[in-house]
């Protein structure tokens, strides 16, 4: 694939930048409601995509090498379903031909962000632990 023809596997919805939570003991990852300083939770896009290295060191690059091996993408991401040979869903940008549809099928994280990591204190986030952004609501249909 060409540079970008894997960036157009991001279906725009968010999940990937909220922050996670890795339990020690058992390293489960645990997606939070809150979302990175870049994170326009509106568009569900970054604010700052071609910087968001610079202005966020821990920000992870989707590259199909680290695609590999991360543990957290959410189920819906188009990144693991290619890597895990299945075929992208019905709104998926590249299928739908809008970018709409990802928030019209309830899968990005438009109107379920609580703020962003600078509006939480560390010890605040174990409670904002949520669900949703490891489950898949198309599952199932």
């Amino acid at each position: 694939m060409t540079p970008e023809e894997w960036e157009s596997l991001c279906d725009g919805c968010g999940r990937c930048c909220l922050l996670k939570l890795e339990d020690e003991d058992t390293a489960e990852i645990h997606y939070t409601d809150i979302g990175c300083t870049l994170l326009d939770a509106g568009t569900c896009r970054c604010r700052d995509y071609a910087r968001r290295q610079r202005k966020v060191p821990d920000c992870v690059r989707l590259t199909p090498e680290a695609v590999r091996t991360l543990p957290w993408l959410p189920p819906t991401c188009g990144y693991r379903l290619v890597r895990d040979g299945r075929d992208l869903p019905w709104w998926h940008p590249l299928v739908s031909g809008t970018r709409r549809t990802v928030h019209e099928a309830g899968i990005s994280v438009r109107g379920r962000v609580s703020g962003t990591e600078e509006e939480f204190e560390t010890e605040e986030l174990p409670d904002r632990i949520v669900a949703w952004p490891g489950e898949d609501p198309q599952a199932g249909r």
